[in-house]
């Protein structure tokens, strides 16, 4: 048994062996040997000799061989027979009726539930310089709503935007400004820019070991992946002083794009079939250029389609303290952990459907619209159709037409009016203004009939994620990459929080749950009668 385990192992090691020299000794024009490979189809352009990911392959086999001769495939390793499954059913039962709460105690506790008072508004829990989001202002001591507006740093994202004049790096531009609490002057910036450049590079190891390994469908976890393993790359990861979560925060900055574009391609090669795509990212690029460089197959895009997604990313990249993955970033700092575990749980906050993954639901709720509404032209129609959707009879069933309200905006969502205009541009490049226009009669009618219908008094306006994926889709971006682009912006918000919350020294955050059960004698396990709630009839 046990020479039939180290046969096994050896045979492992020749077929190691051989790919590793057929790698080493190939031309660089003949893709570092992987000519011969048919099993897949290869592209591998700008991969350095030094570090070709690719010198030490690693042959990877569908049956683990364990000792013994067992197999057991990926599928077996994370299944329950069919006898376990049955019990585990049993315990889904006693979970569900041990969690739930009486509803009518949150009122009768005044628990601000989502840290929400009555009204929506949130709950006063820190304090912050690094953004501020308006909504309302006193006029003859009355509050009064008014069209959104949002600052960074005490700027007008608005300002900052038009004051552009189309210049590249808005999006780096903006990221200076959110640490540093001040715009750069040209010198400063391009200083800024050489160090993003030179700490976004990822070693061949690191794409072939941790990128390329066990893909995902879903790049929000290949990317929480990725940052939770670059610790290990990290010879000071512990290290919670600001200097060096600043170096560790630009190097996240610069990173995670790569790592999202690297991790789409991997997915899409492994699972899918398709060619590999493995683009360098050029150095005299911004940010937003190079993900449309690495992303595309000829690496080409418009001077219009980077300015877009430059702003898209501008427009997301912070928006306030208390939205629920920054203050993840504040609550997870606040317990002096590391950088990387701390953005971790920002992605996994960020994953989540009711925060970043509000554009796919708008985009695929567009697509159900356009399929059932025969004359995008007439809004009767549409009106009728989204009437269907809000009673529940169409769409998803959920009652909720994705992209219209916000929880602090009222009028408009500046955002959104910022992205609207960019999107009309594209539209027009793009031979997509029917699709446009169809979206504007779908945010004007929604407006008005969500407020009739669920007779509100604050006023409905569309949020960012109404025009995003309109917007991302133009661009040719995937569906797969709509929350890591978000991730990809958000990153610069989520380290300014965290910085700040490091340089104040503040306590850690620990707020208080009212405990609403029972206190319950101890029971002999043979007195137990089995059922959650049996030991109490």
């Amino acid at each position: 048994m046990k020479q039939q385990h180290v046969h096994n192992v050896l045979l492992y090691i020749v077929q190691v062996c051989c790919v590793s020299t057929m790698c080493r000794h190939s031309t660089h024009t003949h893709a570092y040997g992987l000519n011969n490979y048919t099993k897949k189809s290869f592209t591998i352009q700008a991969i350095t000799s030094k570090d070709c990911f690719f010198n030490n392959f690693v042959v990877c086999f569908n049956v683990l061989k364990f000792e013994g001769g067992s197999t057991m495939n990926n599928h077996e390793m994370m299944a329950l027979d069919e006898k376990h499954n049955a019990e585990f059913e049993e315990l889904v039962k006693y979970c569900m009726t041990s969690g739930a709460i009486n509803l009518d105690l949150y009122e009768e506790y005044d628990v601000k539930r989502g840290l929400r008072d009555a009204n929506g508004k949130g709950v006063l829990t820190g304090l912050t310089e690094i953004s501020d989001v308006v909504s309302y202002k006193s006029i003859d001591g009355v509050k009064t709503p008014i069209d959104g507006e949002l600052y960074y740093q005490g700027y007008n994202v608005a300002d900052l935007i038009e004051g552009l004049h189309g210049r590249r790096y808005a999006f780096e531009e903006t990221t200076y400004l959110l640490l540093f609490g001040e715009l750069p002057t040209a010198e400063q910036l391009e200083r800024f820019i050489g160090i993003l450049s030179e700490l976004q590079e990822l070693s061949g190891h690191f794409v072939r070991d941790v990128i390329m390994k066990a893909p995902s469908a879903n790049i929000m976890n290949a990317l929480l992946k990725s940052i939770v393993t670059l610790y290990s790359y990290d010879e000071n990861p512990e290290d919670i002083s600001p200097a060096n979560v600043l170096r560790q925060s630009l190097q996240l900055i610069g990173k995670m794009p790569i790592i999202s574009v690297y991790a789409y391609h991997s997915y899409r090669h492994f699972k899918m079939d398709d060619v590999l795509l493995i683009r360098n990212p050029d150095k005299n690029c911004s940010t937003a250029e190079n993900i449309l460089r690495m992303l595309r197959p000829d690496g080409k895009y418009t001077e219009l389609e980077a300015r877009v997604l430059d702003v898209a990313l501008v427009l997301h990249a912070e928006h306030g303290g208390g939205n629920n993955s920054t203050f993840t970033t504040h609550v997870v700092t606040s317990s002096g952990t590391d950088t990387y575990s701390t953005i971790a749980a920002s992605i996994a906050s960020l994953k989540g459907p009711k925060h970043g993954g509000a554009n796919l639901k708008v985009t695929h709720m567009i697509e159900n619209i356009k399929e059932n509404v025969k004359d995008w032209e007439d809004e009767a129609e549409i009106e009728e159709y989204l009437a269907k959707i809000l009673d529940k009879q169409a769409f998803d069933g959920a009652g909720l037409i994705y992209g219209m309200g916000h929880a602090v905006y009222t009028l408009s969502d500046p955002r959104e009016v910022i992205l609207k205009r960019y999107a009309k541009s594209l539209s027009e490049e793009k031979e997509l203004t029917r699709e446009f226009e169809l979206l504007e009669r779908i945010e004007r009618i929604a407006g008005k009939l969500i407020a009739q219908r669920r007779r509100l008094f604050k006023p409905i306006c569309a949020n960012v994620d109404f025009y995003s994926g309109f917007v991302y889709t133009m661009l040719g971006i995937p569906e797969e990459l709509f929350t890591p682009i978000f991730a990809i912006s958000r990153i610069s918000g989520w380290s300014a929080h965290r910085l700040e919350e490091l340089v104040n020294k503040g306590k850690i955050i620990r707020p208080a749950y009212k405990y609403v059960g029972w206190h319950k004698p101890y029971y002999d396990i043979e007195h137990r009668l089995g059922d959650v709630n049996d030991n109490w009839k």
